[in-house]
């Protein structure tokens, strides 16, 4: 089911969120929480809606995930007020034309708050040159409207692209913009003025920080290219090679040199760093040139794994940003025989549900 954006309790949800965090890591005797409140509406880049076939009608559906029933949906204010905007005229264009509505079955969006729209079409049927040309067609009648859209068609081993399939974000991060590629299909943060807050605090929790900054997971270079101010070098891992490819864009738009991006997971990267394997992706890169104090981590919701977890200790400074408190809890157990909490923040990443983002800096006791 879609969220429910009720503007006028945002703050008592946020609230809520905070004592539950409070309580919940409450036996490591955190410092006082820092709360990093969302915009109430209109908060989320991107948006996915499965799209429902009635006669000459065509609107977009959503679940509830406990019942399964299916709501239509003619706004979403939780998305950005672009793809509020789009949405309406997507389908307009959309219901009288038999060769792009054809076996349709879902629209995804990603904007930016840069203004800029990606619009992804996902079809149970191959597209050919018919689609081609009505797409052309499509992106003419939505700029007249005042969306400018790049379109990509989706079938089974099939990605037709009218443009490109990304979008250029600008990030304002403590007085500094950052320029990042964020790829359709691709993880990126969805709040993306929440994302400015991490970065923010994530480059002040590290300020005075000495030698380099190992990080695991970095996506599309995220934190790695904000916190590159802060450390002499910066090596950052992934596993993605379309995540990586985009690093590797921002990392040159950026105009940043100290930043080194590897392809690797966090668990091979352990294995290398351990010397339990060699790997050829490695090849020119001298790991013990790099004098890393500090670590950070943004795992998925699954948390680090007990070996990385062992890893992660080895250093004195932890950054950990987690999307699960629940698997941040578990890692703590361990990381927590070794270190202490010296901030403690909640990021609202995703009002009006149980979700929350929380963010740790530890340091060695």
């Amino acid at each position: 089911m879609s969220t429910q954006v009720t503007p006028h309790s945002y703050q008592t949800q946020l609230d809520e969120k905070a004592a539950r965090l409070e309580q919940t890591f409450a036996p490591f005797n955190p410092p006082a929480l820092e709360i990093f409140a969302s915009e109430p509406e209109h908060y989320r880049m991107r948006a996915e809606f499965r799209v429902w076939h009635e006669g000459d009608d065509l609107y977009y559906i959503m679940f509830d995930q406990a019942t399964r029933e299916k709501y239509r949906v003619e706004r979403f204010p939780a998305a950005s007020a672009l793809i509020n905007t789009a949405m309406p005229l997507l389908l307009e264009a959309l219901r009288p034309n038999p060769v792009l509505r054809r076996k349709l079955f879902q629209v995804d969006f990603l904007s930016s708050l840069s203004n800029e729209l990606v619009i992804s079409l996902l079809y149970h049927r191959q597209l050919g040159e018919d689609w081609q040309a009505e797409v052309q067609h499509l992106r003419a009648r939505l700029k007249e409207q005042g969306i400018s859209a790049h379109i990509i068609g989706r079938a089974k081993k099939q990605k037709l692209v009218h443009d490109c399939d990304y979008v250029v974000e600008r990030l304002n991060v403590a007085g500094k913009e950052l320029i990042y590629q964020q790829v359709e299909n691709s993880f990126t943060q969805p709040n993306g003025r929440m994302n400015e807050h991490m970065l923010g605090w994530a480059l002040d929790v590290t300020q005075g920080a000495s030698g380099d900054l190992l990080e695991l997971y970095c996506g599309n270079g995220n934190f790695s290219l904000a916190l590159a101010r802060n450390f002499r070098r910066v090596l950052a891992t992934e596993i993605s090679s379309s995540s990586v490819k985009s690093a590797q864009y921002n990392i040159a738009e950026n105009a940043i040199d100290n930043v080194t991006i590897l392809r690797m997971s966090a668990e091979e990267f352990t294995q290398a760093m351990r010397g339990v394997r060699e790997f050829r992706r490695l090849k020119g890169v001298d790991l013990q040139s790099y004098e890393c104090n500090t670590i950070l981590v943004d795992p998925p919701r699954a948390g680090l794994d007990e070996d990385t977890v062992k890893l992660v200790q080895d250093y004195d400074n932890i950054v950990y940003i987690s999307c699960n408190p629940d698997t941040l809890l578990q890692n703590l157990n361990t990381l927590g025989q070794t270190h202490h909490i010296g901030r403690f923040a909640l990021f609202d990443q995703f009002p009006y549900t149980h979700h929350m983002e929380a963010g740790v800096y530890l340091t060695r006791k």
